[in-house]
């Protein structure tokens, strides 16, 4: 029986009313519910990375100083290093340590001074690297005048480029000194067109430039860790010629009795090579050298890349740069009525700190200069996509 004056429908709509506002709180309730729990776990991963990275830290720079150490014994019994062909290609089994239990270290080697070093780089030298990279002529001489105008003083530009530093958003000048960074390309006029995609990422001839020069100061690239552009580029070799280099440097070819080997004159590197190509410019010791080390312990790895220059070796760019205000403000101050105001700039932070460390490494007469320490994260590394071709 009904009620006088209810209607029929209205506490069954009440009801309804009520599961649907029960139904939406539990949505709510498992939607932060998921939230949280995904950021709990996102929370955990980077404290177990962590740890993880933590407890391998140690074991790579243990096996970077075992490596060291099997490095100098060979620098000295061979009077220098040249090539991972005098047997130091394995330096932890030569000395016969194994890392804890459970645990695998790999160890592996690239030349860095096998690179042109941009600091000595001319615009001959730049431009005959991006035409054997197949660039049109003119782009390869245009890309070589901007990077020459970038780390030269007084550089006079000998194609038509203008560079519009003036006009950026936030004005800024040439340095005038050589690169510290890759990362500098990406201020440079026109090269960073060349270098870097639309959205700014690195591209394939980015990571090709990486793969040739160095920011590092050495006189000249070691001829065992060149690889085909440098001796086209440097050595101005044929592709017969640069053949019959990597069949002697390999062991293959018409060399494949010998065995791998490393040149340790120039002599040696023009007889191999033949007639013509440049043999001079090319050194045959190692100015610096990327060890590379990687830990894993199961699913957790630990990767530390350091450069080492040895004694006499490469050394790190410092030549300040050149800020065109204050070289102006300077030279009024420098006038005879203002002879008494002194020059009071810094080297940069990073300057000093390399002097400290060299420094350092003299009075405990290490056998090395580290140039560069990078770990995990902070090394760069290329997408499959964009690696170079050679």
């Amino acid at each position: 029986m009904v009620r006088r004056g209810a209607h029929p429908l209205r506490a069954p709509a009440v009801r309804s009313s009520v599961i649907v506002l029960v139904l939406v709180s539990m949505a709510f309730t498992a939607a932060a519910l998921t939230a949280f729990i995904q950021k709990a776990g996102n929370d955990l991963l980077v404290e177990i990375r962590q740890a993880d990275a933590k407890r391998l830290r140690q074991e790579a720079f243990s096996a970077l100083e075992v490596t060291l150490a099997v490095l100098e014994d060979f620098r000295q019994a061979d009077s220098g290093l040249h090539s991972a062909a005098e047997g130091w290609n394995d330096p932890l089994g030569w000395a016969e340590w194994t890392p804890s239990e459970g645990r695998t270290v790999e160890v592996t080697f690239q030349d860095e001074s096998g690179k042109i070093p941009l600091r000595h780089a001319d615009i001959t030298t730049l431009t005959n690297l991006f035409l054997y990279w197949q660039m049109p002529p003119a782009d390869a001489e245009k890309l070589a005048d901007a990077l020459e105008g970038w780390m030269q003083s007084g550089y006079v530009y000998t194609t038509a480029i203008t560079p519009d530093y003036d006009d950026a958003l936030i004005p800024y000048a040439e340095p005038e000194r050589p690169m510290r960074s890759f990362g500098e390309l990406a201020g440079v006029y026109y090269a960073k067109d060349v270098f870097f995609d639309e959205s700014g990422l690195p591209n394939g001839l980015f990571w090709r430039f990486v793969n040739d020069v160095s920011i590092f100061n050495y006189s000249q690239p070691n001829a065992n860790g060149a690889n085909e552009d440098v001796m086209a580029s440097v050595g101005q070799y044929t592709d017969a010629q640069r053949q019959h280099i990597g069949d002697y440097l390999s062991g293959t070819g018409q060399y494949a009795q010998q065995g791998a080997n490393y040149f340790q004159n120039s002599g040696t590197l023009a007889a191999v090579a033949g007639l013509g190509g440049n043999a001079n410019v090319f050194g045959t010791t190692i100015s610096a050298l990327r060890i590379n080390i990687t830990v894993h312990d199961g699913r957790s790895q630990y990767r530390l890349s350091a450069v080492v220059a040895p004694q006499g070796g490469a050394t790190l760019n410092m030549t300040n740069a050149t800020n065109p205000t204050a070289a102006a403000s300077a030279s009024s101050a420098s006038s005879p009525a203002n002879t008494s105001v002194t020059n009071t700039a810094q080297p940069s932070s990073t300057a000093t700190s390399a002097k400290t460390a060299a420094a350092a490494s003299q009075s405990i007469n290490y056998p090395f200069t580290i140039l560069e320490m990078l770990e995990d994260d902070e090394i760069p590394q290329p997408s499959p996509a964009v690696l170079p071709n050679s």
